[in-house]
This record gives C-alpha cells, sequence and structure tokens, in this order.
C-alpha cells in the first residue's frame, strides 16, 4: 500500500510486549481504536529473534495477530542496532536480516534502524567507522528490495564527546552516497535538538539538510536540553526538568512544530510516527493524534497548492 501524498499515514509506536501476545494485541488495538491508520511494531523486545534466527512459532503467533486490523505496519528494528560496532558485525547484520524477513511477514514497509554510534577516535579515522556503516547498509538494502521495504536510518545523539554518532545532515550524506531506493532517512526531530544543542549547532539548518531524504518521521516533544544527568528514580523528574530524550505529547515540550512542517517536505509517502507511550500518556494520544495529522495536513496542503 503506497500514497502520492507526501504524509500519508499517521499513528504511534506499540509498547513492546515483552513475548506477552494478549498485551501485544491489547497494544495494536488500541492505537487502532484512537483513530490511528498506522502502527510501529517494537519486535525488538518480543523474543522472536535468537542468534540472527527467527523463532518461528512465535513469529507465526505475530503474523496472526497483525491481519486482524486494518492499519499500515512499520518495524522498529534494534535499538542497538550498530552498524559501527565492528567486533559484532555479522552479529548485527544477520539481525537486520531476520528483521526484513519480519518485515515481509506482517506487510511492514518500513524497518527503524538506528545510525551508528563508536568511541569517539581521530577525525582522520571516522570516514573509516562512516564506510563500515554505508557497506553494511548498502548490503542490506540488497535484501530490503527483495521484500519491498525501505531501512529508515534515524538519527541518533550522543551521551557525551566520548561517543561519535553522525549530526543529522551526515546521515543524509550516507543516505545518499548508498543510494539506494530501499534506504531513506528519518527524522527524529527531539533526537536533532538534542544533538545539536550538545554540539552548538544549528538544528533547523540540520534537519533541512535531512528532509529531502527522508521517508519516515518520528514525532515525541522534548525541549532539546542534553543529558547532564541520567539519575532519575521516575519519567516523571526527567520531565519536571525537562532533560533528555523525554518522548512527550506534542505541544509538551517547545519544539516549534507548525514552524517546521509549514518549511519542510519528505519524500512521497512518508508516515508520521509518535513515540509517545500509552502507558505514560494514554490520555494525551488522542488530542497528539489530532494535532499530528493537522501537522501533516501543513505539508500535504502545501505541495497540493503548488
Amino acid at each position: 500500500m503506497t500514497s502520492t501524498q507526501i504524509i500519508s499515514h499517521v499513528g504511534f509506536t506499540a509498547p513492546v510486549a515483552n513475548g506477552n501476545y494478549n498485551l501485544f494485541e491489547d497494544n495494536i488495538r488500541q492505537i487502532a481504536d484512537l483513530g490511528a491508520d498506522a502502527v510501529e511494531l517494537s519486535l525488538y523486545g518480543e523474543e522472536i529473534i535468537s542468534g540472527g534466527r527467527l523463532i518461528e512459532d512465535r513469529v507465526a503467533r505475530i503474523v496472526e495477530i497483525t491481519k486482524n486490523y486494518d492499519v499500515r505496519y512499520t518495524v522498529h528494528g534494534q535499538i542497538v542496532s550498530n552498524f559501527m560496532d565492528r567486533e559484532n558485525l555479522e552479529y548485527q547484520k544477520a539481525v537486520v536480516k531476520a528483521m526484513l524477513e519480519l518485515c515481509d511477514r506482517v506487510g511492514a514497509g518500513i524497518l527503524v534502524h538506528h545510525s551508528g554510534k563508536a568511541p569517539m577516535v581521530s577525525k582522520s579515522r571516522l570516514p573509516d567507522l562512516d564506510k563500515m556503516e554505508r557497506d553494511a547498509l548498502s548490503e542490506m538494502a540488497e535484501i530490503a528490495k527483495k521484500y519491498n521495504v525501505r531501512i529508515a536510518l534515524e538519527n541518533i545523539f550522543a551521551i557525551n564527546d566520548e561517543e561519535y554518532r553522525q549530526t543529522p545532515a551526515e546521515v543524509a550524506q550516507s543516505v545518499q552516497v548508498i543510494n539506494s531506493p530501499n534506504v531513506c532517512g528519518l527524522i527524529d526531530f527531539s533526537h536533532a535538538y538534542i544533538e545539536c544543542n550538545r554540539l552548538g549547532i544549528n538544528w533547523r539548518e540540520q534537519i533541512r539538510a535531512m528532509a529531502p531524504i527522508t521517508g519516515h518521521l518520528h514525532i515525541h516533544d522534548s525541549f532539546g536540553r542534553p543529558y547532564s544527568t541520567n539519575k532519575f528514580y521516575h519519567p516523571a523528574e526527567a520531565t519536571a526538568l525537562g532533560i533528555g530524550d523525554l518522548h512527550l505529547p506534542i505541544g509538551w515540550g517547545d519544539i516549534p512544530w507548525d514552524d517546521i512542517f509549514d518549511e519542510l517536505t519528505f519524500l512521497p509517502d512518508t508516515i508520521l510516527m509518535m513515540e509517545i507511550g500509552g502507558e505514560r500518556f494514554a490520555d494525551q494520544q488522542a488530542e497528539s493524534l489530532r494535532l499530528a495529522r493537522a501537522l501533516a495536513d501543513r505539508v500535504n496542503n502545501r505541495k497540493l497548492a503548488a
């Protein structure tokens, strides 16, 4: 299922169910009942891949459940996926291959893949890390092509100066170098906000550079404040301080959503996915869905008027 619209579907990421099939289905049902038309499956947390191999009876149950709902599915790959992990690169690739097959089995056209990280090295050695990631993604793109899946490369933030992460503009450059229809960018606006503030660079310029190659969006609010401490006893304490990757409902932080969506456009058939958990913010999801649809309309209506 594809669309000529720029933003074709709006939905939420389903929480991890930890292999509990009843909860897995409940999570999808709750999102569908809100009126969302897309669900991102957090399959990295469902214990259905072991050493790079699919556990068939569990996969079959997942597939059976997903067929019950008329929504567009995407899949979130491993949080720890990392094609800059030289020591475990073959294991990393084996899991992504399994994830691509899972996408095919549940009818998902997008696999979310985190951009890589490594211990910071001298500037002259950073291109080697970038090449390792790009080579692996190019290899995976050939597999993704068989399944008609796009790997969506997501911008992430570093915790401190000892960790190497690409900026959003550098993620976009990787996608351009790979030059495959089966690899696109994924803008996580809050991640970009946090990382660019950490580095002291202009985050609006960074996401502007990434937008033309972007085919998937992660939406959640924050204040763009890099971690100065991670010692929170409860997530609400981080929210109160406005520090870190908060995954807040739209409007709870200070990201200028209207301005961004009045300016940027993306690849056709982009899905806007909200990472706003139902466990914490179930009472806020309906309003976030309304606001997200309005953001999508800003892009789609502007494109139509042009």
